[in-house]
């Protein structure tokens, strides 16, 4: 039986600040892995090659998870399935720090496997919460969202890079990463509301037919939004998992100086998805991404060639404030329709975390024969494809949720 539910302008940001909570954790479990992958190579002894092999582990689970993540966020809803996927993911670090520690491979692939597969399904969960608060506070509020996974990266990153100069071990780095997410992680779900607001309940829509899942993947304009989001995705996966081994491996750096590069892409997406939500509002979509994806092929491309390595760390700076906005104003173009929001976004952000997971791995491939670094330019293909893209972002009208003013109280349905 379906009842009324008041939400008031304070409960409706407080809901807004325990999704930035959820965004921030999952920050902290890439950064965790990320910013020290130098010493999973080295603990487990292994090349660029085997890493990338390594790292197929999270392809798997990711890719597995894609398979039914939108409809397993149709039929529990998000915040189930933001709540079992965090804990399958506290597991996988838990798993993969053991395994460093032990210099066991099975045992790290196994985690990774672990960590793909929640990483793939709390994502998708997470941009459904995401979208749904943004329609409740009535203005785009998504870059801001992702730019709180970026802080989040970016505090692990500092975090995980003074682990690295003290000497902390890869284990006790994880265990208590591990710890920190779960704890947010709980207390933001106490405050997050029903993805149902504003006539977008997944679960509904799934059970009525009005616009079921396997709708969205026949839905051409949602297809081409998921390859703009394929691309920036990719860009940015790339530098998650391959800036600090490039820096290390082709430029011959520290391990000190890999984690501060990784630092410095993660601290460039950061501000640029902290400043660009005005950006977005005063210019619009595709003059904004049009800009960014310029300066990310630009950056790439700076990274890819620079001779010596304060060159290479502007061309970081560039290609992170470039790719910043790609990713979340693909998932607020998803959702330009309120009745089919839900469904649309769980597509497009599975589209785009199989290639934020999916594609980084297979670049150790080319590293292993042409170096990191040339391996990388692969990307740009992809990168240039989404500024083609960008035309499809256009709202054929602006969506009348978004408004200046705020109602300050605000009518939702739920099913008990």
């Amino acid at each position: 039986m379906a009842q009324r539910l008041q939400l008031s302008e304070r409960e409706i940001t407080v809901w807004y600040r325990a999704v930035l909570g959820l965004f921030f954790a999952s920050g902290l479990v890439t950064a965790a892995l990320l910013t020290r992958l130098p010493d999973v190579a080295h603990g487990l002894g292994l090349s660029s090659g085997p890493m990338g092999m390594l790292l197929l582990g999270m392809t798997l689970g990711s890719f597995t998870a894609v398979s039914f993540s939108g409809a397993a966020v149709a039929k529990f809803g998000s915040r189930t399935c933001i709540a079992a996927a965090y804990a399958v993911t506290i597991v996988g670090m838990v798993l993969i720090g053991v395994g460093v520690h032990l210099s066991s491979f099975p045992l790290v692939l196994v985690g990774l496997i672990f960590q793909g597969l929640s990483s793939a399904i709390s994502n998708v969960a997470s941009n459904v919460q995401g979208v749904s608060n943004e329609r409740a506070l009535g203005r785009y509020v998504t870059p801001i969202m992702h730019g709180f996974f970026s802080i989040g990266t970016v505090v692990g990153a500092a975090i995980g890079t003074l682990d690295t100069a003290l000497g902390v071990p890869f284990m006790v780095h994880m265990f208590y990463f591990a710890a920190a997410v779960a704890f947010i992680v709980f207390f933001s779900l106490r405050k997050c509301h029903s993805e149902s607001y504003g006539q977008d309940d997944t679960r509904a829509l799934a059970t009525v037919g009005t616009y079921r899942v396997r709708d969205a993947w026949r839905d051409k304009h949602t297809l081409l939004i998921g390859l703009f989001v394929m691309g920036m995705a990719l860009a940015e996966g790339s530098a998650n998992d391959w800036v600090a081994l490039a820096l290390t491996h082709d430029y011959g750096t520290s391990s000190s100086v890999g984690s501060a590069g990784y630092f410095t892409f993660v601290a460039a997406m950061m501000v640029g998805r902290l400043a660009g939500t005005a950006f977005l509002n005063r210019y619009g979509r595709v003059k904004v991404l049009r800009v960014t994806c310029t300066l990310a092929l630009g950056g790439l491309t700076l990274f890819i060639f620079a001779p010596n390595v304060p060159l290479g760390f502007v061309g970081l700076l560039i290609w992170g404030l470039g790719a910043s906005l790609g990713f979340p104003t693909g998932m607020s173009a998803a959702s330009d329709n309120p009745l089919k929001s839900a469904v649309r976004v769980s597509v497009v952000s599975t589209i785009g975390y199989a290639a934020f997971l999916g594609g980084p791995p297979l670049l150790g491939l080319l590293g292993e024969h042409f170096g990191i670094r040339n391996g990388l330019l692969a990307v740009l293909i992809f990168v240039a494809v989404s500024l083609y893209l960008t035309r499809y972002l256009e709202p054929r009208k602006k969506p009348a949720v978004y408004t200046e003013s705020l109602p300050v109280i605000r009518d939702i349905r739920t099913q008990d």
